[in-house]
């Protein structure tokens, strides 16, 4: 069953195994990151996003600590009719706050597939 857009929420589409990969954390981290994507559909920025170093603006970060765990969902609002999950997961590094370079290239790649899906969808 598809959900109706509410007037003026923006679609959200998730990339690649985005989707799939937030059923996997803790419902406590799924409540989280939604109430974040949820501002964002609607034009607005949750206190728990962060700007995301890496894409440059439009690109935005939440992490939620949960039971000794740091997980992370990155997405876009770049675009001006929809937000696109890029990417989601459970942090692993091994330096600290660092983000594993694997992570940072499948962002990068994730954000060019949302861009020619953006322009498919909306152009």
């Amino acid at each position: 069953m598809t959900r109706q857009p509410v007037p003026g929420e923006k679609p959200l589409y998730w990339i690649g195994s985005s989707l799939k990969d937030i059923t996997r954390f803790p419902s406590d981290v799924q409540r989280s990151v939604g109430f974040a994507l949820s501002a964002a559909q609607y034009g607005g920025k949750h206190p728990a996003a962060k700007p995301w170093k890496g894409e440059g603006p439009g690109i935005l970060e939440v992490v939620k600590d949960y039971d000794g765990d740091t997980y992370r969902a990155i997405y876009t609002v770049r675009f001006a009719q929809a937000v696109y999950v890029l990417h989601v997961f459970q942090k692993k590094s091994p330096r600290g706050i660092e983000t594993r370079q694997s992570d940072v290239a499948l962002v990068r790649e994730r954000l060019k597939v949302a861009q020619r899906d953006y322009e498919e969808r909306h152009a």
